[in-house]
Parts: C-alpha cells; structure tokens; sequence
C-alpha cells in the first residue's frame, strides 16, 4: 500500500466531564515521520486513540471536530475499519498477547487486514527483516520476552497489518538506550519502506531527530508545532523537553538573547 496524509482538525475529546484535547490540529504528510512531544497528562495518548477510535474502550469520546485521511473520514469508523483503511495503533506499554507465541501474536495482527496468505507471507517477511529476533523465538511465549523484543513484536504485529500510517506510542519506554536507540533505528527503516509514522514520544531528543515535523501538547492543547530541527533549535523545547539550559556569564557576548526560530504558536 501506498502512504498517505491524515488530518486531525479541531479534535475535542472528553472522558466524562474531563477534557482532555481542546481543538487540537495535527497533519501527517504522506511518507513523512511527525512527532508529538509534552509532558505526562499532555493528551498524547488520547490523540492516538481518537484518530484510531479506540476512545470508547477507555471511557472517551470526541466531541468536536474530524480526522480524515486518505480523504477518508475516520472519526464515523470502527476501531476495526480502521485498520482495514490503513492506520495501526501501537499502544503504550509494550502490549503483547503473553500467553501466545511470537507467530501467533504475528498471525493475530494479520486479521482483518485481507489480501490473502501471500499478503499475510510478505507482511510476515518484512517484520522478520526488520526483527530476526521474531523469526528466531516464532515458537516461544511472547510473556517470556525481553521488555525490548517485546516491544519489536507489538510493533511488528501492527506492521503484519500492512499498514499506511503506523501511530507509535511512546515506544523506547523503559527501554535501556541501547535498545531504545534500536527501536529508533527500526522507525527509521519503517519509514523508509514507504510507511508514515505519528510517534508520540517523551524522549524528546529521540523524537526530533526521528521526525521532519514536530507538534507540543500542553494540557491537551497545540502549544508549538514547526520543523523538527526548529524546535529542537528552540531555546524553550530545549529547557523544557530536551534538559538543555545555557547560563553564559553575565555580560559576556554570548549571554545576548539567541534568536527564536520562527515556530507555529497556538493561543488558548
């Protein structure tokens, strides 16, 4: 399949009386890698699960606004349908079918999707390319996993969908960095193979580099969006996202105020 472009435009999302995204606008070019950044509680999560419509299994629901992609309206579809239009969620916490086996946790991910067993055989093909560690333990429970295979199965059973746009949720959580470097690798490949990717990360500085554009959430609102390499130039997501601070001494030449990239803003 080819990649292809959603739009999340002025998505509100409420669980009960709480609100979680307030009008939030997100764009994902065809073939490109988006990053959504911010804190614990920024509404990154609930952005995935509106744009895959799985709000309902956690008690929300979207009261405004429409995600469209491929031309596709997907706000009216069902979690399953979904997936058939293209887009595959991979959510937070590595979750993967414990008591199954690698193959059949692959398998599982491959229903719904259609095309047929040659289709379900090349899908299967590139996830073991991608993770011949998958290919190598087909026959051992997925509980038994390390955390970091773990987390190539969950991602590798989205890709068995053959998806267009993969959405990733925070995928090097918990990860040493030397296998988060590795995940970070792998969505590169993906990436390059013709698959889209909205990555949700809290790794800021993995995210960025990743991405060729970036949006901030702030309480549930587009607080920045611009040009990866622009945000991560700015001197605001380096304090606040990347842990960076410069303190040149007071009066030297460098203590003059560094120019700000020229960033999307949002007001409240």
């Amino acid at each position: 399949m080819a990649a292809a472009s959603l739009e999340v435009r002025e998505v509100s999302v409420g669980y009960g009386p709480v609100r979680a995204l307030n009008a939030v606008s997100v764009d994902v070019p065809e073939g490109a890698v988006v990053a959504v950044l911010g804190g614990n509680g920024a509404g990154k999560t609930t952005l995935l699960r509106a744009i895959s419509r799985t709000l309902r299994f956690h008690g929300g629901t979207i009261g405004s606004g429409s995600v469209v992609f491929a031309g596709r309206r997907l706000d009216g579809l069902t979690p399953d349908r979904v997936v058939a239009a293209g887009v595959v969620q991979v959510p937070e916490g590595r979750q993967v079918f414990a008591r199954m086996t690698v193959a059949d946790n692959l398998r599982a991910g491959a229903l719904g999707a259609g095309g047929g067993r040659r289709a379900v055989a090349e899908a299967r093909s590139r996830v073991h390319d991608l993770f011949p560690v998958l290919a190598e333990r087909a026959h051992q429970r997925a509980g038994l996993l390390s955390g970091g295979e773990q987390q190539m199965l969950a991602m590798g059973r989205a890709l068995m969908a053959r998806p267009r746009l993969l959405l990733l949720d925070e995928p090097s959580l918990g990860l040493a960095p030397l296998m988060a470097e590795r995940i970070a690798e792998t969505v590169r490949e993906i990436n390059a193979q013709g698959t889209s990717v909205l990555l949700v990360e809290q790794n800021a500085a993995v995210a960025l580099r990743l991405a060729s554009k970036a949006f901030v959430l702030e309480v549930g609102e587009v607080a920045l969006a611009g040009p990866a390499d622009e945000l991560a130039a700015s001197d605001e997501v380096r304090r606040r996202y990347l842990g960076i601070a410069d303190d040149p001494a007071p009066g030297s030449a460098s203590a003059a105020p560094a120019p700000v990239p020229a960033l999307r803003r949002w007001s409240a």
